[in-house]
Parts: structure tokens; C-alpha cells; sequence
């Protein structure tokens, strides 16, 4: 450990101040804050592979029923995280995903659980902290993680017949969202929606073209609102990595003419498609009125169909220096032949990297990850995913932690760090700390005067 020795003198300088921050809330800065000097291609090729934390934060109530969530339970962020199934998460859960070689965790979120729904649609304070406390978990066992507004409980679906209040509700979530993740690095990217962008009410995709224009303007001019929202919030969210949701965020659909990237000044945005083809075998777990289940997988024609799909994102997208992000692919385990499961899982997470794109599993609780023993269910198709494109444990924050009192996280304690820690604390707009949890000195959780006092006797 280095401490710099500064005389009583100059600690008299840094006067003591009142304002306190809590633990897990919008005005922490994640570890090391600055924005690299890198392109969206070379971000989402330094993620590796990837893997969802799927009906967990993201489990809700459809908008239009009561909240059974809120009703059978007290209402706390962990009930409505535990609803679909779901342990509560842990640290040691997220380090297990890192151990396993993912180097990006999509987090989706339903931000409209115990949101204010007055019209004012004021996000909870409680359930941002706790996208916060995961967020934090991910990015300190060193992967990259994705935050969206995922299905939410459908209410994007009112846009068509909405739009004014819609866009509005969008463009507030979005506002406080940015502005409360806004001192993130660029390990941290935004997703401007899940599937949801395209209405079978405006166009129906099966029926012709009448609607198809209108259909994909909207989505168009939703994901164009998501970009202007970000920009504009400040802090490191101008040079921020955005995830641009495609058409439905089907392969086909978002590869059509009209279905358009927003205009960015940064020019740092990805897009974002989902992967469940043949539906018999990726979603169907017995058969529907709409399709027949199979149970095996890795025909030819499959093989086929794979590599058809990702060359199109190929010459359409990435070839044209615009980044492929397969948010999500996968398929149940039910009724499904075991070795066809490993070869589809590890066939699409092959061909989708070999192509510059980052594939990203859909697991879920009782899934492909194991939440209680912290490893992947298939210990072999965890080998065959590391080998495409694994990466090896690295938490970030190790070094940082070595160094109490170490704000802005140049290795050593110093009287720049007792100077940054009275900026910020005077809510000063360039005051960022770097490592927050090396600022709360008397760990209580909060940072605020006696952490200054603390470090003064600390550099004494």
C-alpha cells in the first residue's frame, strides 16, 4: 500500500462538508469511470460471449392486470426478483457466471415495477438500487453488462394506438435511467428495448404490406428517442456504447430496407436480434396449435439455416462497420435430446462469433446456468462455449481494493484523493470518484464528512 505523508497544513485546507451518499443509489460511479478510446466493434468483440440473467429482474404483472407481485407479498424489489422463479441473486451467483467464462451479463429489467404510475412514471428508488447492487457484481468480477426495458409487462404493445403518452413514458424511463447510471464506465451498455418494437396491429407480417411502413417508422423513431435521451443526459452517457433493438428483433426483419440505425454523434451503437430458429426445437416444448415440437436438432438444413442467418447480419451489419449483438438465443431442456441441445447451443454461439457478432444464452432459473452450485447445468457444453470464446476470470476491482482511500484509483492514497472526496461531497459536477467503495472509509455504507475525516487521519 502507498500513502503519501501531507502535512496538517494542507489537510487544513479540505474543509468538511454534509451532503452523504448511499450505497447502491443513482449518484454512485462505478469503478474506474473514464471512457475508453475504442470503437463499438472493438467493445463488443472484447465482450467474448455472453449469457442473460433472464426472468429475474425483469419478472412483472401484464400493465393492464392488477400486480399479483405486489398483492401475495410485501412488495419488495426481491419479491417481484423471485416471482418467476428465481433465488434471490447473490454476488457469489454473478462470480460463478464470470468463473464460467461469459464475458457479458444481459440483465433485463422491468423498471415499471413499484414505479408511480400518476402519470409521472417516477422509477422506485429501491428497485434502481438494486439494478445498481447487480450492476455493480458484474462489472467488478470484470464482464460487461447490458440494461434494458425488457417486455415490462407489455405496455410498449399500447404505442400504436398511445403515442403521445407512450413516447412520453419511454422517454422519462429512459431519462432517469440514464441519468441514474450516467458515471458508468464502458463496461456498461444500454439496451433501448427487448422484442417489442413492431405491432402485428399496425402490419401483420404474414398478410401483405399494408402497415409495414408505418410499423417501422415507429420502431424507427422510438429507438432514434432512446439514442437523443441518452446523449443528452450527461456525464459519461455522451460516448456511452448503445444496444439498438431491431424490428421485433427478428434476424429477417431487422435486415429490411426500412428498418433503419438512429442518427448517433457518437457513433457508438450495436444491434441488437434474438436467435429461436427452428421454433420447434428452440421454443416448442410440446407441440401448439401454431407448430410442432421436435426434440433434435443438427441436420444439414439446420446447419444450413444457421449459417444463411448469420451471414446475412454479417453483409448487412457488420460488414458496414455496425456491431451484431444476438441478445439472446437458446432452447428449453424439456423433451429435448441432451446432445441436440449441447450442438444447437454451441453451433449458434460458434458461427454468430466466428462472424464478429456476440452471442448472448437465454438462461433462466432452473436453465443452463445452475444458480445454486454456481456452474453451467452441462459441464461439457461449458467447454465446448469457452473454447469459442471464454474468457478467464479477471475480477477488475482486485488491485483497486488493495488501496484504501484510493478515489480516483491511480494505486496510492493521496492528497488528490482528499481533494476529489471534498469536491464531491460538495456535489461539484466533475467530482467523479472512481472507487466508491475505497471512499467509504468507516464502511457503513454511505459516504459522506466522516469518510473525509477518516481520510485525513488516514494521510496524516
Amino acid at each position: 500500500m502507498k500513502i503519501r505523508q501531507i502535512t496538517a497544513g494542507m489537510l487544513a485546507a479540505v474543509l468538511t462538508a454534509s451532503c452523504t451518499y448511499t450505497a447502491g443509489t443513482a449518484s454512485a460511479a462505478a469503478p474506474d469511470s473514464g471512457m475508453r478510446d475504442i470503437t463499438t466493434m472493438e467493445l463488443v468483440r472484447d465482450m467474448g460471449i455472453g449469457i442473460n440473467l433472464g426472468n429475474t429482474l425483469e419478472s412483472c404483472a401484464n400493465w393492464y392486470e392488477e400486480d399479483w407481485i405486489a398483492k401475495w407479498s410485501e412488495g419488495k424489489p426481491e419479491n417481484y426478483e423471485t416471482a418467476w422463479g428465481s433465488p434471490v441473486i447473490t454476488k457469489e451467483m454473478i462470480e460463478g457466471i464470470a468463473r464460467e467464462g461469459f464475458g457479458v451479463l444481459r440483465i433485463p429489467v422491468a423498471w415499471s415495477n413499484r414505479m408511480q404510475h400518476d402519470g409521472s412514471y417516477t422509477i422506485d428508488s429501491a428497485y434502481d438500487a438494486r439494478v445498481h447492487q447487480i450492476v455493480d457484481w458484474t462489472l467488478e468480477c470484470g464482464m460487461y453488462a447490458i440494461i434494458n426495458i425488457h417486455w415490462d409487462g407489455g405496455w410498449v404493445n399500447k404505442f400504436p394506438d398511445d403515442k403521445q403518452e407512450s413516447m412520453k413514458r419511454y422517454t422519462h424511463m429512459w431519462e432517469q435511467i440514464a441519468a441514474s447510471f450516467r458515471d458508468y464506465d464502458d463496461y456498461l451498455m444500454f439496451e433501448s428495448q427487448n422484442e417489442e418494437l413492431g405491432w402485428e396491429s399496425v402490419w401483420n407480417p404474414w398478410g401483405g404490406t399494408n402497415g409495414k411502413a408505418e410499423s417501422y417508422a415507429l420502431c424507427n423513431e422510438i429507438n432514434q428517442a432512446f439514442v437523443d435521451t441518452v446523449r443528452s443526459s450527461g456525464g459519461n452517457n455522451a460516448k456511452r456504447h448503445l444496444l439498438i433493438s431491431g424490428y421485433n428483433t427478428g434476424i429477417d426483419r431487422t435486415c429490411d430496407a426500412m428498418f433503419q440505425m438512429p442518427n448517433d454523434p457518437a457513433n457508438r451503437m450495436a444491434v441488437s436480434v434474438h436467435y429461436y430458429s427452428p421454433a420447434g426445437f428452440a421454443i416448442l416444448e410440446e407441440d401448439a396449435d401454431w407448430g410442432k415440437a421436435t426434440p433434435t436438432w443438427g441436420s444439414e438444413q439446420d446447419y444450413a439455416s444457421l449459417r444463411s442467418e448469420m451471414d446475412m447480419l454479417k453483409s448487412h451489419f457488420t460488414d458496414k462497420g455496425i456491431p451484431v449483438i444476438i441478445g439472446e438465443y437458446g432452447c428449453p431442456t424439456k423433451n429435448k435430446e441432451p446432445e441436440s441441445v449441447r450442438r444447437f447451443l454451441s453451433a449458434v454461439c460458434e458461427e454468430a462469433y466466428q462472424r464478429g457478432h456476440c452471442p448472448v444464452m437465454w438462461s433462466t432459473p432452473g436453465g443452463h446456468y445452475n444458480r445454486e452450485t454456481y456452474k453451467m447445468e452441462d459441464q461439457d457444453l461449458q467447454k465446448q462455449l469457452y473454447a469459442i470464446g471464454g474468457k478467464a476470470y479477471q475480477p477488475r476491482t482486485a488491485e483497486a481494493k488493495a488501496v484504501r482511500g484510493d478515489l480516483n484509483a491511480d494505486g496510492e492514497c493521496s492528497i488528490a484523493d482528499a481533494v476529489l472526496l471534498q469536491k464531491w461531497l460538495l456535489t461539484e459536477p466533475d467530482a467523479v470518484i472512481s472507487d466508491v467503495q475505497a471512499a467509504d472509509l468507516d464502511e457503513n455504507g454511505s459516504i459522506n464528512a466522516a469518510d473525509l475525516t477518516q481520510l485525513k487521519r488516514l494521510l496524516l
